[in-house]
C-alpha cells in the first residue's frame, strides 16, 4: 500500500488544483466540524489536495469506508496522506458506523462520505448522511470535483483519474442544512434535493477517454 500511496502523491504533484470556497472552510468561515460529500468516482484527486492544503487546518478528517476488504485496502492507502477512517456502509455496520461518526465530529473531526458508494448506484445518494446531519445538527458541505482530462473506467461508478498535467477545480457548496427528517415523507424530498445540488454542475461526464 506504501507504494501505491507513492504513485498516488507522484501522479497528484503533476495535477494542477484551482479552488472555489463557496463555503468559506478555508477561509475560517466554517469553525465547527462539518459532513463532506462527494461522489465515489471522482475521490481519486482528492488525496494530494487533501495532504497540500487542508491537512493541519482542523484535526484530520475521517472518510467513511466500506467494511469489506476493499474498504480496508483504501483505508490503508488514505492513512498514508493523513486521512483517519470510519469503517461501515448502508448494508454492513451502519448503526456501528453511524453512532462512530458522531463521536468523531463531537471530537472536532470532520466526516467525508461517498452518498453514492460504495455499490451505487451511480449519482444515487443514500440518505446517511442526511440521518447523521439530522442527529448531530452539523450542515453538509457538498464538493464538487471536476477533471479537465481523465481516463473512464467501466465500473458501476465510472471511476475517473484525471490524466498527468490535468486541472482538477475543487468546489465546497454552501453548506446544506436539511429540515427536520421525522418521518420517511420527509426524508425523500431532502434527499432528492441535496442530490440536485450535487448533480446539476457536473460537466465531466460529456468529456471522457474510454478505458
Amino acid at each position: 500500500m506504501r507504494a501505491l500511496s507513492w504513485i498516488l502523491r507522484i501522479h497528484g504533484w503533476t495535477l494542477r488544483y484551482r479552488l472555489e470556497d463557496d463555503a468559506g472552510y478555508f477561509s475560517g468561515g466554517v469553525r465547527r466540524p462539518v459532513i463532506f460529500v462527494m461522489w465515489h468516482n471522482r475521490i481519486v484527486g482528492m488525496p494530494t489536495f487533501y495532504r497540500c492544503r487542508w491537512k493541519g487546518i482542523r484535526p484530520n478528517a475521517l472518510v467513511l469506508t466500506s467494511a469489506g476488504p476493499e474498504g480496508g485496502l483504501l483505508a490503508e492507502v488514505l492513512h498514508q496522506f493523513g486521512f483517519g477512517t470510519v469503517r461501515g456502509s448502508a448494508s454492513r455496520r451502519a448503526s456501528i458506523a453511524i453512532r462512530e461518526m458522531t463521536r468523531q465530529l463531537a471530537k472536532g473531526h470532520d466526516i467525508i462520505i461517498t452518498p453514492d458508494g460504495s455499490r451505487g448506484p451511480r449519482y444515487h445518494l443514500q440518505p446517511g448522511a442526511l440521518y447523521l446531519a439530522q442527529s448531530t445538527g452539523r450542515p453538509i458541505i457538498p464538493v464538487h470535483i471536476e477533471y479537465s482530462r481523465y481516463l473512464r473506467f467501466k465500473t458501476w461508478d465510472g471511476f475517473a483519474v484525471p490524466l498527468p498535467f490535468a486541472r482538477v477545480d475543487v468546489r465546497l457548496d454552501k453548506p446544506f442544512w436539511n429540515n427536520d427528517l421525522d418521518t420517511a415523507e420527509m426524508l425523500e424530498p431532502e434527499r432528492q434535493r441535496l442530490e440536485r445540488i450535487m448533480t446539476e454542475s457536473m460537466v465531466m461526464d460529456g468529456m471522457t477517454v474510454p478505458v
